[in-house]
């Protein structure tokens, strides 16, 4: 096929094609739109992070009042890891922890809000991020004075013998896991009803009238469905739920403190910049591999 140069006109007068478009100008748009928030990026993310990488070699001998010397300090990477291990561990399974807790009360609620709620669905989902309109540390607080010895909670325990007549909750690791679990739910439930919202019912009619029972057609059809949002749930919550440091100080003792409460006091507190910096690039580091396995594990999985 050929296209025409000329176009006949009613006067009989060939008119001439229009020229063609200048594609130029249309496939540079998209990154001239790229640009403001690349810049962003750079300029509030990228060139602090350079600045956080320097400041981990820095010589750890300096301080603030003399200076620091950028040495290429490499061990400042295997001593922080070495002095601190436990606080790591017990980030990332307070972390877990919660993590299992959250998805027993989220995938559920995620459900019944997406599939079951009807009208009630609006009210449901502002219940959900309610908390959320409040700041994260008033609604530490709130669960401070929740979780005391003298509180309601605490003394039905102890009259059901589940607590003993000294027990408490507060500053220990259950506090800690249910602080967590509460502050970082709804960044769970919201992406899985999003995803659940979206499934359609006829599949799993389909699936009874093929004799599959409730358990498995959750698995075979469900789950399979919904795992969009499980996995970008359970990666907003559990990355940081890692990372955070507010519910070990103040739910928690110096026994409970996980990794960002040391670099919390790297920074403010001993003033130890090398160290904090150090520390802060293990925590990602981890933080990157554990999300790479998981999203290589989650992917094998979806596609068996």
């Amino acid at each position: 096929m050929t296209a025409l140069a000329h176009v006949p006109t009613p006067s009989g007068q060939a008119a001439a094609a229009p020229p063609p478009p200048r594609r130029g100008r249309h496939r540079l748009l998209p990154y001239l739109l790229l640009l403001p928030g690349a810049a962003w990026l750079f300029v509030f993310f990228g060139l602090p992070l350079l600045q956080l990488a320097a400041a981990s070699l820095y010589d750890p001998s300096g301080s603030l009042s003399t200076g620091y010397a950028l040495t290429w300090a490499f061990g400042n990477y295997p001593d922080a890891l070495q002095a601190y291990w436990p606080q790591f561990a017990r980030s990332f399974g307070y972390a877990g922890i919660a993590l299992v807790l959250a998805l027993l009360m989220g995938y559920p609620l995620a459900y019944a809000i997406a599939q079951k709620a009807g009208r009630w669905k609006n009210l449901l989902l502002v219940c959900v991020v309610a908390p959320m309109f409040t700041s994260f540390l008033v609604r530490t607080l709130a669960w401070k004075t929740i979780l005391s010895d003298n509180g309601a909670l605490v003394g039905l325990l102890r009259d059901l013998h589940l607590l003993a007549p000294d027990g408490r909750l507060l500053a220990t690791p259950v506090a800690v896991i249910l602080g967590l679990t509460y502050n970082f739910l709804p960044f769970l439930v919201l992406p899985l009803y999003a995803s659940l919202e979206r499934l359609d019912y006829r599949l799993l009619e389909a699936a009874s009238d093929l004799y599959a029972s409730p358990v498995q057609a959750f698995r075979r059809v469900t789950l399979p469905l919904s795992m969009p949002g499980l996995i970008a749930g359970t990666l907003l919550f559990f990355i940081p739920a890692t990372g955070d440091y507010i519910n070990a100080e103040l739910l928690g003792t110096p026994n409970e403190y996980m990794i960002g409460n040391v670099i919390d006091s790297a920074f403010l507190v001993r003033l130890d910049y090398p160290q904090g910096a150090a520390l802060s690039f293990l925590l990602m580091a981890a933080i990157l591999a554990v999300v790479f396995v998981y999203l290589r594990r989650a992917g094998t999985d979806e596609v068996v």
